[in-house]
């Protein structure tokens, strides 16, 4: 989901971009509007949104002013504007788009879809680093069955596989524990440390990945030799990371 700020002195603009923007498959959520540089400082500032809408031309200023308010821009912009002119200028400020107006529904939209693009891209590699950094952090993890209390390296676990309330944890050698905790549990505590919800039942270590199939829907094979499921849901995650990785 995509949140969109949008920023002109025109009612009747602001009024047809949410029209058009209406019609965009991506998933938007507009979350502001303001029409002038002050409010919009104001409203960037309280909605922190993904994307911002700007004309150039405001009542007390213009969209550059607007922008050269924030020490750091971590939002995207896309300019909407009456005047051509303005285009160097903007993408010396990193805009990812300009569009002229009379807006039409095609350009906004691509610009629209490609911001959403960017973003899903951006916060992914985000996840990524993040995940990557924390990979040593944990090193053991304590897993409780009903007859012992095993301290466990988190890197000889090649999958956790959930059976209702309860999660059996599949470690290399062939051995197997079953701990009374939901799958949900441990997804939290393993997630940012190398490892990846592929399916509603199943948590992969990724350093035990050999290779992933495309075929009948997609599944990933382990070191072990055992199959894991990929939900359609999951599938797109998936693969982007394996493009940073």
């Amino acid at each position: 989901m995509i949140s969109i700020v949008i920023i002109d002195d025109e009612p009747k603009a602001r009024e047809t971009i949410i029209n058009i923007l209406k019609l965009s498959k991506a998933g938007i959520n507009i979350v502001g509007q303001a029409e002038d540089v002050s409010s919009g400082y104001d409203i960037i500032i309280l909605k922190n949104p993904d994307l911002v809408l700007l004309d150039i031309n405001l009542p007390d200023g213009t969209g550059f002013d607007l922008l050269k308010k924030f020490e750091k821009i971590n939002f995207k912009v896309i300019f909407i504007t009456a005047y051509e002119e303005h285009a160097i200028k903007a993408f010396k400020f990193n805009a990812l788009d300009y569009i002229l107006k009379p807006v039409t529904a095609g350009d906004l939209i691509q610009a629209v879809e490609k911001a959403g693009e960017s973003i899903y891209k951006e916060e992914t590699g985000i996840q990524l680093s993040a995940l990557l950094s924390n990979l040593n952090k944990i090193k053991k993890i304590v897993l409780k069955t009903a007859e012992s209390i095993h301290l466990i390296n988190v890197k000889d676990i090649i999958r956790c596989e959930s059976d209702v309330n309860y999660t059996i944890f599949h470690l290399i050698n062939d051995e197997k524990l079953m701990v009374s905790k939901t799958l949900k549990e441990y997804t939290e505590l393993l997630e940012s440390v190398g490892f990846f919800r592929t399916h509603q039942s199943h948590l992969v270590n990724l350093d035990h990945i050999v290779r992933y199939d495309k075929a009948e829907g997609g599944h990933l094979v382990m070191d072990d030799e055992s199959i894991v499921p990929v939900s359609s849901r999951k599938k797109e995650n998936l693969l982007m990371l394996f493009e940073n990785m």
